[in-house]
């Protein structure tokens, strides 16, 4: 049996939707590697579609990424430096 999680639910979706956002760009990075692999053999076709994807779907996902990392980081900088607040709320 599972336990109630503390986390409220946005909070949970924001999370999972973050991770689905990590593995997006894992493989985005992936396909840059093996399409500038295969683009060296003569095989155009992958960094093609790479190229148009480039705009409306890897760069939102990095720029997501960065942007969460950033928020992440100031969140932990600002509760640190405030010793008066409960951290466990």
């Amino acid at each position: 049996m599972t336990t109630p999680s503390a986390d409220p639910q946005w909070k949970q979706w924001l999370d999972r939707l973050l991770i689905i956002d990590v593995f997006l760009v894992i493989a985005g990075a992936l396909w840059f590697v093996t399409a500038i692999l295969a683009a060296s053999q003569g095989v155009e076709k992958p960094i093609g579609l790479f190229q148009q994807l480039w705009m409306p779907l890897f760069l939102p996902a990095i720029s997501l990424l960065m942007t969460a990392a950033l928020i992440n980081g100031v969140w932990a900088w600002w509760l640190r430096i405030r010793p008066g607040i409960d951290r466990d709320n």
